[in-house]
């Protein structure tokens, strides 16, 4: 299964692009730095466009389709070749949508009811989101306790950083990390592939023990 592939690499790059042009530079970048992964998020308009041309250059990139708000959304993304969906709530409508694509995904959820909500909609891989607004690996811990003998994987994303990734990563219940650190918006647009390069490349070796 994807997430399985997803928590080998322990580190799943958030990005928004606006063109198909920065969304090609982008995977190649991240390629560069060993970290063969990106979600690509429906805040732009250009999403869709992006994950169908960089599934097809890049067959080897395991590329997926964020911010996945709508059942329209869902379709468009399994359309365009993403191999899983990420949402930062939980909507059983999309989650639905989801299932009949055939498109893994992962609700977002950060109390209690919502992960019980996402557990009863059949969801075992849960997106803890914000992840430092909500109380960082603290919270964390506090909520798989109870859920701990379901098995549910977790992929804490906001706010994660190089930094702080290994205390989140180093929780049995958490398969991989995502965030925006890697790529931010403003290298993406001032063309710093270079620097983005080196960030996955910082990330992965920190995510896998370096």
């Amino acid at each position: 299964m994807v997430f399985g592939k997803l928590r080998e690499y322990r580190v799943v790059p958030v990005v928004a692009v606006d063109s198909v042009d920065d969304g090609l530079r982008l995977c190649e970048a991240l390629l560069e730095g060993g970290l063969p992964v990106a979600e690509i998020t429906f805040r732009t308009a250009a999403a869709e466009a992006v994950i169908r041309a960089a599934s097809q250059k890049f067959p080897d990139l395991i590329l997926g389709a964020g911010t996945v708000l709508t059942s329209d959304q869902v379709q468009k993304a399994a359309d365009a070749g993403a191999k899983f969906a990420v949402a930062p709530g939980f909507n059983p409508v999309v989650v639905a949508a989801a299932r009949r694509a055939g498109l893994p995904f992962a609700p977002g959820v950060c109390t209690p009811s919502d992960i019980e909500a996402a557990v009863a909609a059949g969801c075992t891989m849960l997106k803890f989101f914000p992840a430092e607004a909500s109380g960082g690996v603290p919270m964390l811990k506090a909520l798989i306790g109870p859920y701990g003998h379901l098995g549910l994987q977790f992929c804490p994303t906001g706010g994660v950083t190089t930094e702080n990734l290994r205390a989140y990563l180093a929780l049995p219940a958490v398969a991989f990390v995502g965030g925006t650190w890697i790529a931010k918006k403003e290298f993406i647009q001032a063309g710093k592939w270079g620097e983005i390069s080196s960030l996955a490349a910082a990330a992965h070796t920190a995510a896998n023990g370096g």
